[in-house]
């Protein structure tokens, strides 16, 4: 395994990040194909053992069973200083809203719902996990500085936003003295590349990490066609996201087949190898030891230059999908 600098941070990661949405009670959350606990354990066990170092849950995953899995886990199988955790919260809801909770107190209220779903005193990294229209951003930073201060997590990072939104927070941030993020996870994969646009120039400017999600696009850049798994069935959302440009996207991900091929790897491996000449470490979920072993060997892939432009130049624009499509029809004080 690979390690790197998690931004301006001194948080040293493993340049595979494990993705957690994977693992929790799939009874009573909101994804069908979930792993349960006995499984979690086994991928992360055998995670530490390649040296994967870095893990990535939220409480929205499984209505806090993924923490609850994975916060036992690590605690059973490592101290407390051989890994990094980060967990994220979600926006305010109507009812706090309704209640008078504000953007601070709300982040208090989950970040200790967090750690107690963990078992830890504090995580590495705390994630705003989507933009909240609803709540001023000045009450974002100073709820994120609140709990830096307070010892509840080492640092923060922003997920689903767009560019602006990074750097008009950075900007209060360091206006007012409080504590700025040094990383944002956004949507990004070989048929997903809208962050090259703006966000991944500004980050790269200001030394900010990037942890994309979605590494695989849930499993299509790591299937052959006609290759089937349970998340490929069953994951709604996924499809959603990328049903409606399969067809274009399949021409992508022939070429990783056919490079797959020609280094005798996995397309995972293909796929993971590209996109780690673009960031600092994917979250790549894994359900089966199978999905972690070709994450930790794509680290020590390396790709040609010919070969990096032969998996890009059939890309197209894409219209935003997913959580940031959610976030590009926001305005704020209104949700259209």
């Amino acid at each position: 395994m690979k390690y790197a600098k998690l931004g301006k941070s001194d948080l040293t990661v493993s340049r595979i990040c494990m993705g957690c949405m994977g693992f929790g009670n799939a009874a009573t959350g909101q994804h069908s194909w979930t792993v349960d606990e006995t499984q979690t354990r086994e991928i992360i066990k055998r995670g530490l053992e390649l040296g994967i170092n870095f893990y990535d849950t939220a409480i929205a995953y499984q209505n806090g069973t993924s923490e609850q899995y994975v916060g036992k886990a690590l605690r059973d199988f490592a101290g407390r200083d051989d890994f990094v955790i980060a967990t994220k919260f979600t926006p305010r809801t109507q009812d706090e809203i309704d209640a008078g909770i504000s953007g601070q107190k709300h982040i208090e209220n989950y970040l200790n719902r967090s750690l107690k779903n963990l078992g830890m005193d504090y995580v590495d990294l705390y994630i705003y996990h989507m933009w909240d229209y609803h709540t001023p951003m000045e009450e974002i930073m100073e709820g994120l500085h609140n709990a830096v201060k307070a010892g509840k997590t080492r640092y923060i990072g922003i997920s689903n936003c767009f560019a602006w939104q990074l750097a008009k927070a950075n900007f209060y941030a360091r206006e007012n003295g409080l504590t700025e993020f040094i990383s944002v996870q956004g949507h990004y994969n070989l048929i997903a590349r809208e962050e090259e646009r703006e966000m991944a120039p500004f980050c790269a400017d200001q030394n900010i990490a990037m942890t994309p999600y979605s590494a695989l696009a849930g499993g299509r850049l790591s299937k052959r066609p006609g290759e089937k798994s349970k998340r490929l069935w069953e994951d709604a959302y996924a499809k959603f996201k990328y049903d409606s440009t399969a067809e274009a996207d399949g021409r992508i991900i022939a070429r990783v087949a056919e490079l797959s091929e020609r280094h005798g790897v996995s397309m995972t491996e293909i796929s993971l190898a590209w996109l780690l000449t673009k960031v600092t470490a994917p979250v790549v979920g894994a359900t089966k030891l199978s999905h972690l072993e070709g994450a930790a060997k794509a680290v020590e892939l390396g790709l040609s230059q010919s070969e990096l432009d032969y998996l890009e130049e059939l890309y197209i624009p894409h219209a935003l999908v997913g959580v940031m499509a959610q976030n590009g029809k926001q305005k704020a004080g209104n949700v259209v």
